[in-house]
């Protein structure tokens, strides 16, 4: 994972691709996964906090993948699958707001 990390900010740096979300690029409505491109990117480049600010959704997922095979994604698969449902979707609310938030398209 470091090492797409480093490499996807390496790419950016040469070569800005622009939007990559086909949603946002079609409508202008970020999905709840905006930003995991620039997590990515964000990490590889050093600057952690930013990876944060641009999705913490996808961070913690990234985060939970990662550290799955070390035995931790047993407590997840240990929950009820009506929980894991609950908790995947407010996360995917949460990250929506946040991404609108961010873009400028929800005001608060």
């Amino acid at each position: 994972m470091a090492v797409a990390a480093i490499g996807a900010s390496w790419i950016h740096r040469l070569n800005d691709p622009g939007v990559l979300c086909p949603l946002r690029a079609l409508t202008g409505i970020p999905c709840p996964l905006c930003g995991g491109t620039t997590v990515f990117i964000e990490l590889g480049s050093g600057r952690p906090a930013l990876a944060v600010l641009a999705n913490p959704v996808a961070l913690t997922g990234a985060i939970a993948v990662a550290a799955a095979p070390l035995g931790l994604g047993r407590r997840w698969w240990a929950l009820q699958p009506k929980t894991r449902a609950w908790m995947l979707g407010t996360a995917l609310v949460g990250s929506e707001l946040w991404q609108l938030v961010r873009l400028g398209i929800l005001r608060v």
